[in-house]
């Protein structure tokens, strides 16, 4: 081969293990496979005044817990994406869910998507947990680069990836067609090599010394993020 031309670094090509269903254990919350076990927290936490959260995912509200149920019965049984529930510790109850997607072990590249978070669940030490376990799981499967897509007009799903150590690479336009209307979608990442302290910043905003006697946090993730990109 002349060298002359870049072709870029060797690479280990051994596979990263496939994600399976397994429990995923947080000190706020554990993360386990979707199941209809999770149906009546879901719904309630999903529809009448919560409708809002689906805004900006595939599906719309449901008519009735029984069109619900069949929803969620699909994606308890699909291996990619591969659905977990996210428990809250303490009351047990499924307060959101997410999944592993487009899982290419060969090129160790794998997303995190369809995540829903009910109101139970926004803003809370555990939204943060169960992403942090999450990527913990994927880079010790041996994955490689982790991505983050979300609808361009998404300020709030931006915004978190950013504050959960992805990077911005640009956005995709005219990418989809989503309940009738166009979607830019955002495309975000994060590295093998940037996860170390990534997961160091994580570990520190979790730690419960973060969080005074209220449960107000003394350091932003956003600040240790920042600060870890910077070192």
């Amino acid at each position: 081969m002349s060298q002359n031309r870049p072709v870029g670094a060797p690479v280990d090509t051994k596979p990263a293990l496939r994600p399976q269903h397994q429990t995923l254990e947080g000190r706020y919350v554990t993360l386990v496979p979707l199941s209809a076990a999770h149906i009546d927290d879901l719904y309630e936490r999903t529809h009448g005044p919560h409708v809002h959260v689906w805004d900006y995912l595939y599906e719309a509200p449901f008519a009735d817990k029984a069109s619900f149920a069949k929803h969620i019965e699909a994606k308890a049984a699909s291996t990619d994406p591969l659905f977990f529930a996210i428990l809250a510790n303490g009351s047990g109850h499924a307060v959101g869910y997410a999944t592993f997607m487009r899982i290419d072990s060969a090129n160790r590249v794998i997303e995190v998507g369809n995540i829903l978070y009910t109101p139970d669940l926004q803003r809370k030490p555990g939204a943060t947990e169960a992403m942090y376990l999450m990527a913990k799981h994927i880079f010790e499967l041996g994955y490689r680069r982790y991505e983050w897509k979300c609808n361009e007009l998404n300020a709030p799903s931006r915004r978190a990836a950013e504050r959960f150590g992805f990077t911005y690479e640009g956005t995709f336009r005219q990418h989809l067609i989503v309940k009738g209307r166009n979607r830019d979608t955002a495309w975000y990442s994060m590295l093998d090599s940037e996860w170390p302290k990534v997961r160091q910043a994580f570990e520190t905003w979790l730690d419960p010394t973060n969080f005074d006697a209220l449960g107000q946090q003394k350091i932003s993730l956003s600040r240790l993020m920042q600060d870890a990109k910077q070192a």
